[in-house]
């Protein structure tokens, strides 16, 4: 291996590429630094690494890389988004941000490795990858010392994106839902990935643009069903082949869930890239550097076992939670408006007055609603689920000791409220980010 680059910096590097670029880095011999807009979420990926606030929605001029880019002999560009969260955001990100920094990098001297995507062409049918493509043209454009990386779907330890939905399909029980199971893709592992970066740091890798996939790409079903095995699943039963409208529509509410802060690797976005077929050329990176390893082998390479698996089960439950915990709040607060005077017959019972059993049911009633609701906004989702757990024991503890008669209900309303309390704490877990 050739001099490794003393200083570089890797946008996006707590991400699911940019953290295994990180350490690979690291392992060669250079000193790293992570950029990005989440210091939290750094810190819990890569804790102790340097970290640099960057917003690339901000950095749209060569001028605004300049002191950032002192002294950095390489800049790693793993930052990307599946689609807007608001107008405009892709092009912004993807390609204004990375034309600037381009130009930048050329002027300062500093090298630059793009992550992009395979099938980033001007005429594709997704926004993702035009503005990817358009950020490759601008690279290319500006001059300087560049490598653009085009990597397939990209198969590693951690699940997240495609990984995470081929692992969330693999682990519905007896049948095998399958949709767009003819699509051709292309895999690659993570560690390959980051290889490549590697070698383009230590000058091993020549300058240019490099897709990299495995020699042959294979259909869509043929990898849910490698994965399935791969994580110890047992061999699903039947098939259940999903219609296209199907498709569309879980689609579209992964889109309307996106407006909310939630990011499922099933919105409109991957479904087109599937479908249009996540292949690449592999030819000129195994000139270069040798063939990249096929499926099987990353799998091989991959420890699988019982975490694997837990993790691609609860994946797969976690919205169910969330959206039984959403419904059972709302209903829990919309019962007890509509039904408020045998709510309060309750307190009344034990000697309350009509205005405070009144107003009691009423502001915990408009509570109930409001965790309910708030649990859909993924920023609030977690404290929500905490605030339930909270409010659930208030229940608990104030029942009984005012209405203590409760708990031998052969309806059984207090001994049902802990299921709820149980649920809500472990699905707070299931919401911490990685």
């Amino acid at each position: 291996m050739s001099a490794m680059p003393q200083k570089v910096l890797v946008l996006g590097g707590y991400g699911f590429i940019g953290a295994a670029v990180v350490r690979a880095l690291e392992e060669a011999g250079a000193e790293v630094a992570v950029a990005g807009r989440n210091a939290g979420a750094a810190a819990r990926v890569l804790p102790g690494r340097r970290f640099q606030n960057l917003d690339l929605c901000q950095m749209g001029t060569a001028q605004s890389w300049q002191e950032i880019l002192q002294n950095r002999t390489l800049v790693v560009n793993c930052a990307g988004a599946l689609q807007d969260q608001k107008s405009g955001e892709l092009e912004l990100i993807h390609h204004r941000a990375i034309a600037a920094l381009a130009r930048a990098c050329a002027s300062s001297g500093s090298g630059l490795v793009q992550i992009s995507a395979a099938g980033a062409q001007p005429g594709a049918s997704t926004a993702f990858l035009r503005s990817k493509a358009a950020g490759d043209a601008a690279i290319q454009a500006a001059g300087g010392r560049h490598w653009i990386l085009r990597p397939g779907l990209v198969i590693g330890q951690e699940a997240f994106g495609g990984t995470l939905l081929m692992r969330m399909l693999a682990a519905v029980p007896l049948v095998q839902p399958m949709a767009l199971g003819s699509a051709q893709v292309h895999c690659v592992g993570l560690r390959d990935v980051a290889r490549a970066v590697v070698q383009a740091a230590a000058g091993d890798l020549p300058p240019g643009s490099y897709d990299l996939v495995e020699d042959a790409p294979r259909e869509l079903s043929q990898v849910i069903a490698q994965i399935r095995q791969w994580l110890g699943f047992s061999p699903a039963w039947a098939t259940l082949p999903m219609p296209a409208w199907v498709l569309r529509a879980v689609a579209q509410s992964a889109d309307f869930l996106g407006r909310l802060g939630w990011r499922s690797p099933l919105r409109s976005t991957a479904v087109a890239v599937l479908n249009e077929s996540a292949t690449g050329a592999p030819s000129a990176y195994a000139e270069a550097a040798g063939p990249l390893a096929p499926l099987e082998a990353v799998l091989a390479q991959t420890a699988s076992g019982r975490a694997a698996r837990l993790e691609a089960r609860m994946a797969l439950l976690m919205p169910f939670c969330v959206a039984v915990l959403c419904l059972f709040w709302l209903a829990s607060g919309l019962i007890g408006l509509v039904r408020m005077g045998q709510a309060a017959s309750v307190l009344t019972g034990t000697g309350w007055g009509a205005v405070p059993a009144y107003g009691a049911v009423i502001f915990w009633a408009l509570a109930d609603i409001a965790l309910g609701a708030s649990v859909l906004w993924r920023p609030w989702a977690a404290r929500a689920c905490l605030a339930m757990a909270a409010v659930s024991a208030f229940y608990l503890l104030a029942a009984t000791v005012l209405t203590p008669a409760l708990w031998g209900d052969p309806l059984g309303p207090l001994v049902k409220v802990m299921p709820g309390l149980l649920l809500a704490l472990v699905t707070h877990q299931l919401l911490q980010e990685r």
